[in-house]
């Protein structure tokens, strides 16, 4: 049991209101959130959301739904009642729209209808808000606080967005507010503030005049001018936004499979929420090797079968109907194929225990028979995550 005395991930998700899931690329984390946020619904009750930024078109029907889109979409009770589960709670979903996002976001801070309607029709806008200082990880952080601060749900689980740094969500409200005050965003101004360029800036905009043409910078230097002036907006925002990360009721639950790659990163990911003081509650080892593999007599049965392939293909050919060498030959394979599998599941036994950050729980997840395609199927994930 941990020092807080939490023990399961139902336990942990039961006393908060925001689950934050984060992950490497590939190791089953909107799978998972998915999962959670089903077994939340079911087991714990109130209004359940999971936000996530990639649902596959198979997770969408998974849950029962056509599509998954920018607005909260419940998932309907005829989904449960055909796998024969009776939640507590409701369940609802969303996709992270990044344009739909944003475009609430400029009518959300504009000071006026004018400038609104100026962002948003700047032929700019849509290219740049598309690259624009990670705006995908800024605006998921956005939509988080956003609903969040609505109180329509009592919990939300958010599938963070796939990204090359661990850290670019974490970071991207921070960084928004940074761009307001910084020399690039002085410089991209000037010729729409004023037509005199310092002595510094000059030869920038020459050379940029020569090559993109003067429309081309007016319309960068009117866009972020624009921008600019939903700074205390934006400002403000993100301040709440890392204050909702902190917060006690925010945990994160860090997706990993114990590959190299992901599992580095994982770590790494570990040990900068702990430096943040940002709560680690929960670390899935997802598609594990089963335990059975490392069982003793587990591995003296498959030392039986390797020593007396030939005696048992024998006495097993006639069973099976087949002869005997090839029976004799296909025990021989599947003991060789045990030992070979006893060694990775050691090796993935010994990662886990060399993690060096603990979480409050630690959950292994092994590889399931076949893929998450319905509500059951996410129900057998999720009961296997819960306790």
């Amino acid at each position: 049991m941990s020092d807080s005395g939490v023990t399961t991930l139902e336990h942990l998700l039961a006393a908060k209101e925001i689950a934050i899931t984060c992950g490497s690329g590939g190791v089953g984390k909107t799978s998972v959130a998915a999962a959670l946020g089903t077994m939340a619904a079911t087991h714990l009750g109130g209004r359940v959301l999971v936000l996530t930024v990639d649902p596959a078109r198979r997770l969408a029907s998974a849950l029962g739904l056509e599509a998954v889109g920018n607005l909260e979409t419940q998932v309907p009770a005829e989904a449960f009642a055909t796998v024969g589960a009776r939640p507590r709670g409701e369940l609802w979903v969303a996709m992270l729209d990044t344009k739909q996002s944003w475009d609430d976001l400029v009518r959300h801070h504009a000071p006026d209808v004018r400038t609104r309607d100026a962002i948003l029709a700047n032929p700019l806008y849509t290219n740049i808000t598309a690259k624009f200082v990670q705006s995908h990880d800024y605006i998921a952080m956005e939509r988080l606080f956003e609903i969040h601060a609505s109180g329509r749900y009592d919990l939300l689980v958010v599938d963070t967005p796939p990204t090359r740094n661990a850290l670019d969500f974490l970071d991207a409200p921070a960084r928004m507010a940074e761009f307001f005050s910084s020399r690039l965003l002085r410089w991209l101004t000037v010729p729409y503030r004023s037509r005199f360029v310092t002595v510094a800036s000059k030869p920038f905009y020459t050379v940029a005049d020569r090559i993109l043409g003067t429309k081309f910078l007016e319309d960068i230097a009117e866009f972020f001018s624009l921008f600019q002036t939903m700074e205390r907006g934006f400002v403000a925002r993100a301040k709440e936004v890392t204050r909702v990360l902190g917060d006690r009721r925010t945990t994160f639950a860090v997706i990993t499979t114990l590959e190299a790659s992901p599992l580095h990163e994982a770590e790494f990911f570990m040990e900068a929420l702990k430096a943040r003081k940002l709560q680690l509650g929960a670390l899935v080892l997802n598609k594990v090797l089963p335990a059975y593999l490392r069982d003793e007599e587990a591995t003296e049965a498959a030392e039986v079968l390797r020593a007396a392939n030939v005696e048992l293909g024998v006495e097993l050919a006639p069973l099976v109907a087949a002869p005997e060498p090839r029976v004799a030959g296909v025990l021989a394979e599947v003991a060789s194929s045990f030992a070979n599998f006893r060694v990775v599941a050691q090796r993935e036994a010994e990662q886990r225990a060399e993690l060096a950050v603990a979480p409050e729980v630690t959950v292994a997840v092994p590889y399931l028979d076949e893929d998450i395609h319905d509500l059951a199927g996410l129900l057998r994930l999720g009961e296997r995550l819960w306790r």
